[in-house]
């Protein structure tokens, strides 16, 4: 097997992140995130969670307990509807399911790579052992 060098491996890494992007996953989360931001209903509730938000951390500043409570209800009662509406269900779905992709191509790498040290150095895969861990311990024993 060969060497690579850090710039090929982030080369390949890029074409990864090309394929990526190319996945149903991304395509369906690339929708969704469109058909929100193209939503009148949907961008006006985030407006007023933002602002509420804003009035939040005025009102956490100055100690204002109970105006902080009143307007922390609120943004959580915008939040639940926008949280029923079908297309916000959907869109968190789909990040669901990219991240998770994310994250299965980054176990598969980690894995991988170690299971290749492993291997590489005639260590034990089922103990997760490098072949130097196995020779200095097999080697010592107490007589």
């Amino acid at each position: 097997m060969g060497s690579y060098t850090k710039e090929e491996i982030v080369s390949r890494a890029r074409e990864l992140a090309q394929m990526i992007s190319e996945t149903k996953e991304v395509e369906f989360f690339k929708r969704a995130e469109a058909q929100i931001n193209d939503n009148q209903k949907i961008r006006e509730k985030v407006a007023s969670i933002k602002s509420l938000q804003k009035q939040a951390v005025n009102f956490k500043h100055y100690g204002k307990e109970k105006a902080l409570q009143q307007v922390e209800e609120k943004i959580d009662k915008i939040q639940e509807e926008l949280n029923e509406l079908p297309i916000i269900q959907e869109f968190q779905e789909s990040q669901v399911e990219v991240n998770d992709l994310l994250q299965l191509v980054s176990h598969t790498i980690s894995n991988h790579v170690t299971d290749e040290i492993i291997r590489t150095t005639e260590g034990d895969l089922l103990t997760g052992e490098t072949g130097s861990k196995v020779k200095s311990t097999s080697g010592s024993s107490c007589s």
